[in-house]
């Protein structure tokens, strides 16, 4: 299962400082996952204070 930062993200970084895997930088006008470096442990979905990620 692939994952996906909403609109919702605030742009705080809290997921790209805890993903183990850096697969989370920053973009244009929130965070984006590159899914062929995630592992999918699950981790950012957990820290994220504003809930923008989401399973695809």
């Amino acid at each position: 299962m692939a994952y996906k930062i909403t609109e919702d993200c605030t742009m705080c970084g809290t997921c790209a400082s805890e993903c183990s895997s850096q697969a989370i930088s920053e973009g244009k006008d929130r965070y984006v996952i590159d899914n062929d470096i995630c592992t999918e442990c699950g981790t950012c979905i957990d820290v994220c204070p504003a809930e923008a990620i989401v399973e695809v």
